[in-house]
């Protein structure tokens, strides 16, 4: 059985994410690819709020290993969205968040998704290195229960 969607009471950072009129499909809402688009903005907000990413500088980055999504309702311009994310786990190498997608003031999920980065040196994007200090201190602070 499909689990409900999660409510917003069940993340614990938020950053606001804006529709553009080009995000609606033929269909007249928000086409999928816009959602991971949405989710990838969020983690990178998330890590920029916290010290873990300078976009420049960053000796160590995390590469998306694997990414999903579930679709509870339609999204589409000019909807205001709020993105929550709250982390399901912390690893040596690797961090796993849970995301959500909130329409307007809406309390349930309009999306509800999942991230996986690994922490590789930049320069070789081959080699594994453990997360960044900074970011297990922002994982452990937003971790889900």
């Amino acid at each position: 059985m499909r689990p409900p969607p999660g409510l917003r009471a069940d993340y614990r950072w938020f950053h606001a994410l804006g529709t553009r009129w080009m995000d609606n499909d033929i269909y007249a809402h928000m086409n999928n690819v816009i959602h991971y688009s949405l989710f990838d903005t969020l983690v990178a907000r998330f890590l920029l709020a916290h010290g873990v990413l300078d976009l420049k500088a960053s000796r160590h980055v995390g590469l998306v290993v694997e990414t999903g999504c579930r679709y509870h309702a339609p999204l589409a311009f000019p909807d205001e969205v709020t993105g929550g994310l709250r982390v399901r786990r912390l690893g040596t190498t690797s961090i796993t968040y849970e995301l959500a997608l909130f329409r307007n003031a809406e309390e349930r999920a309009a999306a509800e998704g999942h991230f996986t980065h690994v922490y590789v040196d930049r320069a070789e994007q081959s080699r594994t290195v453990p997360l960044p200090e900074a970011l297990r201190r922002a994982g452990e602070a937003h971790l889900a229960p």
